[in-house]
């Protein structure tokens, strides 16, 4: 693993424009940047800061995050506040605060309607750029593990640290790309999302940093209920990758686990229902076995053996998916897989949480195989990570965070003993302080990457913040699943489209609207009416008579009738994505 500080891309640089051109200098004067704003060319010059017009205006920015076309043409994004996370290796970790987005060009020759349609394509380039979190290191790769940074070939430290990056991870991979025939790539800043944590600690006397980092994939990336499941190259849903990192005294641990949508073809696509059941898309099953194995391939190259965990209910439709994975798994004896099935919901019931003990102790003897990265403070290798768990549930959000943090404890105590901070007849939860910074942590993971999937955060934290499941846990989980209802039918279309639009999925097109059927204006506005009449009809009399109580009959029926026809065309009334199809 290379350890040098060396600053790789430029943390500090000032944007000159005049009407033709774009100069960015970073502060070293090292290089200058040049965009001709009408030709879109794209020069370096060394050593030229002369040739920056005294005219020019200027400001400072910490990053640039690439150009993204859009109707009036393209736009060049730059980071303008960041916030310090922490160090990983000595480097700094910062997380985006600020970007901003700069025309090339006006877009006053657009027509009302383009202009209109390019502002709403600007909000959700923006939209992207503000989701919690998304972090950036000038001199570390935060897109690969410990292990793969160790495992690389010399070559791979020639390269930029944009072009040696895992793709899958490069969240502004697409707006970069214009910038990849330039000779320079030390002015290309790429991003992550998802969430990460570095924490100072001491537990027993002994100083040393514990991280957590967790990293979103671009592939087949968007909102809880528009990406579900496989595509046909393999990638599945809401993969993420997280991978806890201990650092001291100059030795490295880590250990990474991964988590991803049941990879097959599958939907379960809104149509006003709280929770509409998933179904398999009806399709040749060796098409879906095959694809499912080449999902399977490309883990196990990546990680070494994987063992699936899978946490969805063994009855009703989550029962029929859970049949269908377990078809697949039976089907294509793997080698290099084990299939773990737990129902979560049913083993849990009725807030037995201390039965998650029982999925651990079956996958103990696999933890202890895969073991964990080690590598120590002489340069020494101790031990290689060879496996990973797979976890999943629906979402892959709420009952796959318990479960990864209940392994990535299990891990944690076995590298404490390893290094000698903890004795050998230590357990890490008697340490009251870290228990409540880790199991904190845990739960901050679980909000983040289910805020940047379905919108809010996640449920259940309150068993991984204390251990246990509480009525006031319930009863937030209640209004974020309220929250969820709401974003996923109304409000996910449209963040869908900026996740596509800003990944280079979807493309920009006018008109952006959707003509939507006479229904859609119709049955809410007389819903509206039948609800302020039966309110008015039970509120206002003075006393009941037979006439008033007709009256509340009346339209009591009404807001039934009218509900009743909403929810029978509730796909019509869904916010859907426009640019893609899921």
């Amino acid at each position: 693993m290379n350890n040098t500080k060396t600053q790789e891309v430029y943390s500090d640089l000032t944007l000159f424009t005049t009407p033709d051109k774009f100069f960015l200098e970073p502060k070293n004067g090292e290089e200058l940047l040049v965009i001709e704003r009408v030709t879109e060319e794209i020069s370096v010059y060394k050593n030229h800061r002369h040739i920056i017009p005294a005219a020019s205006s200027r400001k400072d920015f910490c990053g640039l995050l690439g150009i993204i076309r859009l109707l009036s043409g393209p736009y060049l994004v730059i980071a303008t506040q960041r916030d310090i996370v922490g160090y990983i290796s000595g480097c700094a970790v910062w997380r985006l605060v600020k970007a901003e987005l700069i025309p090339f060009r006006s877009s006053l020759n657009l027509s009302p309607e383009k202009q209109a349609d390019n502002e709403v394509y600007l909000s959700m380039i923006e939209q992207v750029l503000t989701t919690p979190f998304q972090y950036f290191c000038y001199d570390y790769d935060l897109t690969h593990s410990l292990q793969r940074l160790r495992d690389i070939s010399p070559d791979f430290w020639k390269q930029s640290l944009w072009e040696r990056a895992d793709q899958r991870f490069v969240w502004n991979g697409f707006l970069l790309s214009p910038f990849k025939n330039v000779i320079s790539k030390k002015f290309c800043l790429p991003l992550i999302l998802g969430f990460v944590s570095i924490n100072f600690c001491v537990i027993n006397g002994h100083s040393l940093n514990w991280i957590i980092v967790s990293r979103r994939s671009v592939f087949r990336a968007g909102t809880r209920l528009f990406r579900r499941g496989i595509d046909k190259d393999g990638n599945v849903a809401n993969f993420v990758e997280t991978e806890q990192i201990v650092e001291y005294q100059g030795d490295h641990a880590s250990f990474v686990q991964i988590r991803g949508s049941i990879p097959l073809f599958w939907q379960q696509n809104p149509d006003l229902r709280l929770k509409p059941p998933p179904t398999m898309i009806d399709m040749d099953p060796q098409e879906q076995h095959s694809t499912c194995l080449k999902h399977l391939e490309e883990v196990a190259t990546l990680y070494g053996k994987v063992v699936l965990v899978n946490l969805i209910d063994q009855k009703g439709a989550e029962g029929n998916m859970e049949k269908s994975f377990k078809d697949a798994m039976s089907s294509l004896s793997y080698p290099s897989a084990r299939y773990e099935p737990f129902d979560f919901h049913s083993e849990c019931s009725k807030m037995r949480w201390d039965r998650l003990k029982i999925l651990i102790d079956r996958l103990a003897l696999d933890q202890d195989e895969m073991g964990f990265f080690l590598l120590l403070r002489d340069g020494s290798l101790s031990s290689l990570q060879d496996g990973v768990f797979r976890t999943n549930c629906i979402d892959c959000l709420d009952r796959t965070n318990v479960v990864q943090s209940m392994l990535a404890h299990r891990n944690l105590e076995v590298v404490l003993r390893k290094l000698n901070i903890l004795h050998q007849n230590q357990n890490l939860e008697f340490q009251y302080s870290f228990e409540v910074l880790f199991k904190n942590v845990w739960a901050d993971n679980a909000d983040i990457i289910s805020t940047q999937y379905s919108g809010t955060g996640a449920l259940k934290t309150d068993f991984t913040r204390t251990g246990k499941r509480t009525k006031a846990g319930v009863f937030r989980d209640g209004v974020n699943s309220l929250t969820r209802y709401y974003k996923n039918n109304l409000t996910d279309g449209y963040r869908q489209d900026a996740i596509d639009l800003f990944l280079g999925y979807g493309k920009p097109i006018s008109p952006l609207r959707v003509d939507k059927s006479w229904r859609y204006i119709t049955y809410p506005s007389v819903l509206l009416v039948a609800v302020s009449m039966f309110v008015a009809s039970a509120v206002f009399p003075s006393e009941y008579s037979t006439e008033s109580l007709l009256f509340l009959l009346f339209w009591g029926s009404m807001v039934y009738a009218t509900l009743h026809t909403i929810f029978r065309y509730g796909v019509e009334f869904v916010d859907r994505p426009r640019l893609t199809q899921s």
